[in-house]
Parts: structure tokens; sequence; C-alpha cells
């Protein structure tokens, strides 16, 4: 861990210019530029706030207002989306990255580093914006907003351990790529994102705590929804769970960093 410290210190330039090129690539050649950003998630939440709103708004359990849904939606599916776009792109940063690995000589732990920081770098305009919502509509949390950094943390932890243990498997097992695409389908209805928690059977609430996107999903909830403290206790299987993904993830791609260099 500390050779890894000491190679991203080493190569915080060019990760630097890496993540800035990569935010200047997705958007300079398109009309609307990083408008992008706002769109593709606004358009994916007016849908769900259209189909379900009146439905869910009645099963928010101590929460009124026009926008409750509308907040409890925003903060699902933005921090949602930031955790499906870390490991959508981490799972192909080695192939995607082929050309890279086999001419220049610099520590590859660098590649995942710049891919979350360019997730992170678009989580934070996106969600700026509705923290600025919130302010307009008189939601903001306060001073609870500082619980979400640890939460951030442990997602990000979670998704980038994750991610490099999957993106190591797909170099040798291309398959795992078509998986990954299919199980962030089913991945995003198996989260309350859009479905309130605590109206769902004993059962079904069972089920979903084997969920490790639950209980920070639910912490977001609780934050912004309900202005309350997040139960981080009720965080210790994902943590547990990214602990696990970060050790194994940093183990696979020491073990066979030059053997996917001839893989690819």
């Amino acid at each position: 861990m500390k050779e890894i410290l000491i190679a991203i210190l080493k190569y915080r330039g060019f990760i630097w210019s890496s993540v800035k090129r990569d935010f200047q690539s997705r958007y300079q050649m398109s009309i609307l530029g990083a408008a992008w950003l706002v769109l593709q998630p606004l358009a994916m939440i007016t849908v769900y706030t259209v189909i379900f709103s009146q439905l869910m708004q009645a099963r928010l359990p101590q929460s009124t207002g026009p926008f409750a849904y509308s907040i409890y939606l925003c903060s699902g599916i933005l921090t949602w989306g930031l955790f499906a776009e870390i490991l959508s792109r981490m799972q192909v940063v080695f192939i995607e990255n082929a050309n890279l690995l086999k001419k220049v000589t610099f520590p590859r732990i660098c590649l995942p580093v710049i891919i979350v920081l360019s997730c992170i770098l678009n989580f934070l305009i996106i969600f700026s914006l509705f923290l600025f919502f919130l302010a307009v509509t008189g939601n903001f949390p306060g001073v609870g907003i500082i619980y979400i950094i640890p939460i951030l943390i442990i997602q990000v932890l979670f998704a980038s351990g994750l991610g490099i243990t999957l993106g190591v498997l797909n170099v040798f097992f291309r398959d795992v790529g078509q998986f990954v695409t299919v199980l962030l389908q089913f991945w995003f209805w198996f989260t309350p994102v859009v479905y309130v928690y605590t109206t769902l059977p004993v059962w079904a609430q069972g089920w979903l705590n084997y969920n490790p996107m639950t209980a920070i999903i639910n912490g977001y909830h609780e934050i912004f929804v309900h202005n309350t403290v997040p139960d981080f206790f009720a965080m210790k299987w994902t943590i547990a769970v990214a602990v696990i993904f970060c050790v194994l993830g940093l183990y696979l791609f020491r073990k066979h960093a030059a053997d996917m260099v001839d893989e690819l």
C-alpha cells in the first residue's frame, strides 16, 4: 500500500492532466458540452417522478412538502450514478488503455485512480446543482451535509475495489464486461433508489440488506430526506465488503499486472 501511495503521489501531475483531458474529450466535441452531465440524470429523474411521484409521496414516513419524493429520488439516483459510472468504466479501464500500457512505462495503478477522480469530478458538478436546488427550496440539510463525506468514502472504496477486481478479470475473461452491464440493470432495482425501503415487507427488507448499496443509499436518504444522522452501524456489512474487494482487487492487480500486458 505504501508503494502504491508513493507512486500516485509521484505521478500526480500525470494523473491530474489525464483527468482534465478525459473531461475535455468527453464533452468538447458535443454541442451542449458538459450540459449532458445534467441532462442525462435529469431525464431519468423526470421520468421516474412522473411515474412514481403520486404513489411514493404518501409512503415517505415523517416527510412532508411538495419536493419530498423528488429529493428522495435525486439523492438516490445521483449517488447511484457515481457508483455505476465508476464500476462501468473501471471494468474496462485496462482494455481501453491497452496501447498505453504496452508503450509507456508508468505505475499502472494510476489508471484506476484517473477513472475514480474523473467520476468524482462529474459527480461533484451535478451534485452541486442538487444542493443548490435544496437551498432554493428550503430543504438544505444544514450541518448534516458533512455526513455525506464518510458515506462517499465508503461508496468510492467499494466501487473502486469491485471495479479493479472486475477490471483485472475482464482482461482474461471478456464475458465479465457483458455480465457487469446486465448486473447493473438488476442491481439498480435491487437497491431502494426509486421505491421507499421502509414500505417493503420485512422479508424483502431482509433480502435487500444483503445488498451493500442498500445501506449507502439509505444513508443519503436519511441525510437529505429525513434530515437525520445516517445509521453508520447499518453500513458495517458494506464496509466489510468494500475492504474485502479493495484487498482482493489490489492483490489481483499486483499479481497479474505483467500478465495483463501480455494478454492485451
